[in-house]
């Protein structure tokens, strides 16, 4: 579901910079990475926000279980995603929002596990994604006592957000590399790998077990 909102282009903080990207984060119903329940995706362009989407997704049966401990931190219920697509079905719009885009994530290995744990539960294909993580970027630009999402994002000149909710992560993560971006004066994503000493990953399948 595309989501409209008056908070496009809050994360080019002062002067822009030309990166491209999609911020993305993923909610689970329980500890199993497959369990996604809800997504948020920001596209970025020239530092800014250009389009968001969010949706909910019901979790594939064998670890469709809405255990207490995530209700609590995102308020996402069983009975919430009743109606919602499976994995399988929302796919390809996951997989077109993002297009040719280096996908950012705070914590990139979740995100990234998500997909890939869900994708060879429901046998459907691994997007081929490049990504790259924030929570690395922020600890090679800024120095603050803990990287998670709500202190790098302050550092970023982000603000207070709805923490946990998957569109609002998904913003505040890309505030995060824009600024860095800003501040590296990375020219685009590849640079800023390169600026930071990092390197944009490749998402691959979970290697099939003989």
């Amino acid at each position: 579901m595309r989501c409209a909102s008056p908070n496009v282009g809050r994360v080019c903080q002062g002067r822009c910079v030309p990166v491209d990207f999609t911020a993305i984060d993923f909610e689970t119903a329980n500890s199993h990475p497959s369990s996604a329940c809800a997504v948020g995706l920001v596209r970025v362009r020239e530092g800014r926000v250009v389009d968001r989407a969010e949706w909910l997704i019901r979790p594939p049966a064998a670890h469709a279980e809405f255990l207490p401990f995530n209700i609590k931190i995102h308020g996402i219920t069983a009975e919430m995603v009743t109606e919602a697509p499976e994995w399988a079905a929302q796919l390809v719009e996951l997989r077109d929002f993002i297009g040719d885009d280096v996908a950012v994530a705070h914590n990139a290995s979740f995100d990234m596990g998500v997909i890939r744990a869900a994708c060879a539960e429901t046998v459907t294909p691994t997007p081929r994604l490049r990504y790259l993580c924030s929570v690395q970027v922020s600890r090679k630009t800024y120095e603050i006592p803990s990287h998670r999402l709500p202190l790098a994002a302050a550092a970023a000149g982000f603000g207070e957000f709805a923490h946990h909710n998957a569109l609002a992560d998904a913003e505040a993560c890309a505030a995060i590399v824009s600024d860095a971006a800003r501040r590296h004066e990375a020219a685009d994503l590849a640079q800023l790998a390169k600026k930071t000493g990092l390197r944009i990953q490749q998402l691959k399948a979970i290697p099939l077990k003989l």
